[in-house]
């Protein structure tokens, strides 16, 4: 905004206020879904793990009603209809191919251990 000062014109700009502090950061959800392909007791089933922390796909699986018993090691297997809502609440559907590739990376992968 332009002002009249004296014989001149200067330009005075609105005062700079300070932008909030923010207390906390909004972190992104690291669930993942891969597509229900896998039968089992005439359903189609997906599995969803976390890329983060086991903690993170504890809490997220809690959300679904799915109970902490059906943890299968590093994943849990949701139906079809889980596998919609796993999505609705955030999580990322992947490939099960992206699906492993990330969970590898993560260090979360646990493999089942080999038979005698």
């Amino acid at each position: 905004m332009a002002e009249l000062v004296g014989d001149r014109r200067e330009l005075r700009h609105p005062p700079i206020l300070p932008r909030p502090v923010r207390t906390h950061r909004l972190r992104a959800v690291t669930v993942l879904v891969d597509p229900a392909i896998w039968p089992w007791r005439g359903r189609r089933w997906a599995h969803l793990v976390s890329d983060a922390s086991y903690a993170e796909l504890h809490a997220f699986a809690a959300r679904l009603g799915i109970p902490r018993e059906a943890f299968q090691g590093d994943h849990y297997d949701v139906p079809t209809e889980g596998r919609a809502e796993a999505i609705a609440l955030g999580a990322q559907a992947v490939t099960g191919r992206e699906l492993i590739t990330r969970l590898h990376a993560s260090g979360l992968r646990r493999r089942k251990p080999r038979a005698p």
